[in-house]
């Protein structure tokens, strides 16, 4: 039975994507990518044949109705997004609607923005008598931010923030 695929795309190189999420995109028969946040490069794993789609320019039910399109032809679907869909994705609203449609998927977690950030400069987060707890937040920009979320509150506990 055809499924669809959350995929993590990692937090920009192309090499970064795991291995279960390169299989299945270079798998898929349809790929919804968010095409303002990932590394369009990363369609190059995808089959020659693959139906592929740019979500910055569809609403949820665009897009919800194309997996369930293609679902229901039985073909593989790769919902392409960042590698941190869990913490800064939308997956929850689509995922609500997969439940609603009785769509199957799974989610493919990517190597997180965080962690290839510190990978790149050579760092951790954690240090003995410095910090030993990690802050994961966003700056307000197009979603709000709580008050009592903002940088400045959250800076109060003067641990590692990221």
């Amino acid at each position: 039975m055809a499924i669809v695929s959350f995929v993590g795309a990692g937090p920009g190189e192309t090499d970064l994507i795991t291995l279960k999420g390169y299989k299945l995109l270079a798998a898929a028969d349809v790929v919804i990518y968010a095409g303002s946040l990932i590394n369009k490069d990363l369609l190059n794993y995808c089959k020659a044949d693959a139906e592929k789609y740019d979500s910055a320019k569809m609403t949820l039910d665009d897009i919800v109705d194309r997996m369930e399109e293609a679902v229901k032809d039985g073909k593989s679907v790769v919902r392409l997004q960042t590698g941190d869909f869990s913490i800064y994705g939308s997956i929850r609203e689509q995922i609500e609607e997969m439940k609603k449609r009785g769509i199957k998927y799974q989610c493919v977690p990517g190597v997180s923005s965080f962690l290839g950030a510190a990978s790149s400069m050579g760092v951790e987060y954690t240090v003995p008598e410095v910090a030993q707890s990690v802050i994961i937040t966003r700056m307000a920009g197009r979603t709000p931010v709580p008050e009592k979320e903002s940088l400045k509150s959250l800076a109060q506990h003067q641990t590692s923030m990221v």
